[in-house]
């Protein structure tokens, strides 16, 4: 019930804001009512993708990582007009990836940790953060690009492509516009997992055979799990990267 609350208020908040009312105190007793849905899906986000960020030395909590997020729905919120909730959730889950994906690089350009021992020789400078000059001028060079193609670098690292496979891909970014009202996203479609059973699959559900081991034996008779079937989405053109990391966990997991 609390949730249904939630969208009937955030939606009312969303019409006065495609009207004529001022549009920051609007703003503000939108992010104030949903706060506590904002709330989940930051802790959601940050745990299931993003778990290391949550560990030393960071050590991030969804509290810190909602104030963040909100300053910048604040001025996302300027210019973007989204239509229903639906499309305001996805703005917001738009902005926590990219202060995720922000505080991530960060972290990978860190200088890495060691623990000092007495009589340990001093390192040499070069291995002061784990990274070769070439790694490093790479570094630099993507610090300098354009934040879409990025956030292409970061998304395609979580995934855990190589970058000879990322070489040979299209990757597709919703810029928006005011037919999506700046979400870069419209309409929906589906992804799914299709498994059909075979004789040698039943008898590994009858024997209560691990879910390694089924997962496995089921990639090998054609099953493609749901990340699979997104990433073939993303090829095709039809989502971005961010929509499909964003919906669906690593075939690990």
């Amino acid at each position: 019930m609390a949730e249904d609350q939630t969208s009937v208020a955030v939606q009312r908040y969303l019409d006065d804001l495609a009207g004529d009312s001022p549009a920051e105190p609007v703003v503000r007793a939108l992010l104030d009512r949903a706060v506590r849905r904002l709330h989940q899906l930051c802790a959601s986000l940050l745990y299931r993708s993003y778990p290391r960020l949550t560990r030393p030395p960071v050590n991030l909590q969804a509290d810190e990582m909602l104030g963040a997020v909100v300053e910048r729905l604040l001025k996302a919120l300027r210019a973007a007009r989204p239509a229903n909730v639906r499309q305001f959730f996805a703005l917001a889950c738009q902005h926590m990836r990219w202060e995720l994906n922000d505080l991530a690089r960060r972290l990978d350009q860190q200088p890495a940790a060691a623990e000092l021992n007495e009589g340990m020789v001093p390192a040499p400078l070069s291995s002061g953060s784990g990274l070769s000059p070439d790694e490093r001028r790479m570094l630099a060079a993507i610090e300098n690009l354009p934040e879409e193609d990025r956030e292409a670098f970061d998304l395609v690292r979580i995934q855990g492509m190589t970058q000879a496979e990322a070489a040979t891909k299209k990757f597709y970014f919703g810029k928006g516009c005011e037919k999506c009202n700046n979400t870069g996203y419209k309409g929906r479609m589906g992804i799914y997992v299709l498994l059909i059973m075979n004789d040698t699959l039943r008898e590994m559900v009858v024997a209560e055979t691990s879910l390694d081991e089924f997962r496995n034996a089921c990639r090998r008779f054609g099953m493609r799990t749901l990340r699979e079937a997104g990433l073939k989405s993303i090829h095709d053109g039809l989502t971005s990267i961010e929509e499909v990391v964003r919906e669906t966990l690593t075939d690990e997991a």
